[in-house]
């Protein structure tokens, strides 16, 4: 709590009228306090060591470290730490990444002002906030199997539009291997060709272009 009895908020997303429109809807509520804002991952893992809200309000998607990065960087030195990830990121893997984290909630941005301030409001008091828009997007994550660490380094080339010879070479593995691979991409993500495997992936959230 700020000295006054409030919620403190730290505001982290790289995007200024996003940021700004947020702690406009914090301020006016009576209860909560913006005490620091973050335009990027590092500073917001530096701003929380500073100030030590009651909650973190945080993007995914960051320059210089992503959220997740920072989430699991404010963990580590304050296990306690209360983080609500707010993102148009609906993708299971970016929910299961991020709550694997160590985020306590989890807000899609297409959400009203009216279910947003619930949601500090339950992290802030030491509760989960993982609402049924995200919860059943979590539950289809169970029906895929999950992609090697490998099968991930091969899809991303894939993404880079490189040939299977190309990926052979930068991941110094053979061309049969590469195959291989990608004939198991394609079982677990459901699809019959690279390219849909791409907009699959990016669309969970497993890779990023």
């Amino acid at each position: 709590m700020t000295p006054d009895g409030k919620i403190g908020i730290l505001v982290a997303d790289d995007h200024f009228i996003v940021r700004g429109g947020l702690v406009a809807v914090i301020q006016s509520e009576p209860d909560m306090k913006v005490v620091a804002e973050a335009a990027d991952g590092a500073q917001a893992v530096e701003l929380y060591a500073r100030h030590q809200p009651d909650v973190v309000l945080l993007d995914l998607r960051m320059p210089v470290m992503s959220g997740n990065a920072a989430i699991e960087l404010i963990r580590r030195d304050f296990p306690t730490a209360r983080i609500l990830v707010l993102t148009a990121y609906s993708g299971d893997e970016d929910i299961h990444k991020a709550l694997q984290a160590g985020a306590q909630g989890y807000v899609l941005k297409s959400s009203t002002e009216e279910r947003l301030i619930p949601a500090i409001r339950a992290v802030a008091a030491g509760e989960r906030w993982v609402p049924r828009d995200v919860a059943s997007r979590l539950a289809v994550r169970s029906s895929y199997e999950a992609l090697t660490n490998r099968e991930v380094e091969v899809l991303q080339e894939i993404a880079r539009g490189r040939a299977n010879k190309e990926i052979a070479h930068t991941l110094a593995i053979s061309e049969y291997t590469v195959k291989d691979h990608l004939k198991n991409i394609l079982a677990k993500l459901h699809v019959a060709a690279r390219t849909e495997a791409v907009t699959a992936a990016v669309q969970r959230g497993i890779i990023e272009l």
